[in-house]
C-alpha cells in the first residue's frame, strides 16, 4: 500500500498536462528511508495547484484515483450496462460463438451511448463545462452542476422504483417524497440492477425465436434417426438466415434506442 502511495504520487507530480507542480524543498528534505516509512512526510515539501487552487499531495493523490476509475464509474451511468448486456445475449442466443468479436460488440455499444446521451452531454457542456472552463464557477459547483443531467436521465429510466426501495431498505434509510432528492449513492447502484433487470428482458424475447429454430431442427433430426449430428450445427445457418431477412441489427439497435426515449 506505501508503495502504491508513492508510485501514485509521483504520477501525480509528472502529469505537468493537467497540473501544475510546485515543490518547495527545504533545508531538511526527507531522505528515501523517511519516505518509504511514512509517505505523508512529504506534504510539507510538495505543494500542488489545479485551477488556481492549492491542493496537498493527499487531495492529488485521491484526484488520479477518481481519474482512473472515471471510465468505469460513467458506463454505469450511461446507456452502455443495457446495450452491451442485450449484445451479449443476442450471440450467445445465435449460438455464433465469437461473433461478432467483443471489440466489434463494444465499439458498437459505445457509439450507441454516445448517440443516446447527447443530450445530457450537450447540457452538461452547456451548464457545467464551459462555465467551469471560463473560471466562472469552483469544482465543486461544477461536480453539482453536472451531475444533474445524469441525475435526471437515470431517475428517468426507472419503470417502477423498486430498485431504488431496495437500496433505501439495505441502507435503512426512509425515501425522500420527491424522486429529484433522491441521492446518488443510492440512484446509482438502483439504475445499475434496472438496468441489468430490462437487459434480461429483452434477452429473453431475443432467445425465444432462435429457441424455435432449434426445437424444429432437433425435431427433425430426430425422425430423420440423426441423433449423432449435433442441432447446433444445422440450426445455425438458418438462424443466421432468419436474422438477416428479417433486418435483426436494425430492429434490435431501434428497439433499443426506443427503449431510453420513451
Amino acid at each position: 500500500m506505501r508503495f502504491a502511495v508513492i508510485i501514485l504520487t509521483a504520477a501525480a507530480l509528472t502529469a505537468s498536462a493537467t497540473l501544475t507542480a510546485q515543490a518547495a524543498v527545504g533545508p531538511e528534505m526527507p531522505d528515501i528511508a523517511q519516505i518509504i516509512t511514512d509517505p505523508t512526510a512529504l506534504e510539507p515539501f510538495v505543494q500542488f495547484s489545479i485551477g488556481g487552487e492549492n491542493s496537498d499531495t493527499v487531495s492529488i493523490i485521491v484526484f488520479m484515483t477518481i481519474l482512473m476509475l472515471l471510465p468505469s464509474i460513467i458506463m454505469m451511468m450511461t446507456s452502455f450496462v443495457r446495450i452491451i448486456v442485450v449484445f451479449s445475449l443476442l450471440r450467445n442466443a445465435m449460438g455464433t460463438q465469437q461473433t461478432p468479436p467483443n471489440q466489434v460488440l463494444v465499439g458498437l455499444a459505445l457509439m450507441l451511448t454516445l448517440f443516446i446521451m447527447n443530450p445530457v452531454i450537450q447540457e452538461i457542456n452547456t451548464t457545467a463545462y464551459q462555465p467551469f472552463a471560463q473560471a466562472q464557477i469552483s469544482s465543486t459547483e461544477f461536480l453539482m452542476r453536472a451531475s444533474r443531467p445524469l441525475h435526471t436521465f437515470m431517475l428517468g429510466q426507472q419503470t417502477d422504483m423498486s430498485s431504488v426501495h431496495t437500496f433505501y431498505d439495505i441502507a435503512g434509510r426512509e425515501i425522500p417524497p420527491d424522486p429529484a432528492d433522491i441521492s446518488m449513492d443510492i440512484l446509482i447502484p438502483a439504475f445499475v440492477l434496472n438496468e441489468l433487470k430490462r437487459a434480461f428482458t429483452i434477452g429473453f424475447l431475443l432467445f425465444i425465436p432462435f429457441l424455435i429454430v432449434d426445437m424444429v431442427v432437433a425435431s427433425a433430426l430426430m425422425s430423420m434417426g440423426m441423433m449423432m449430428l449435433p442441432p447446433v450445427t444445422i440450426s445455425l445457418p438458418f438462424k443466421l438466415m432468419l436474422f438477416v431477412l428479417v433486418d435483426g441489427w436494425g430492429l434490435l439497435i431501434r428497439s433499443l434506442v426506443t427503449t431510453f426515449f420513451r
